[in-house]
């Protein structure tokens, strides 16, 4: 497993690091202006970390801007409701 000295979760590459950061969003409810909101290159490690500081990131805007992450908001609810249902 690669480690940064930061001790940050490290992404291999900028995708990996802005699918987490669009999954992070999905499953967690941030209040405005909390929670990861871009990716950026580390200069220690070389890899790609999640921050809470900047702009938006570009995809992330745009997926919120389409109602993409309430909408996987919304299946996950209704998954979690249904796995209890059936245990």
């Amino acid at each position: 497993m690669i480690k940064c000295v930061s001790g940050k979760k490290v992404y291999l590459t900028r995708e990996h690091a802005e699918e987490a950061l669009i999954g992070a969003h999905t499953r967690y409810d941030y209040a405005n202006g909390q929670g990861p909101v871009n990716v950026y290159q580390c200069e220690d490690c070389g890899y790609y970390h999640l921050t809470s500081k900047g702009t938006v990131n570009d995809v992330l805007a745009r997926q919120k801007q389409a109602g993409k992450i309430d909408r996987d908001k919304e299946a996950a609810a209704w998954l979690n409701k249904l796995k209890r249902r059936h245990s």
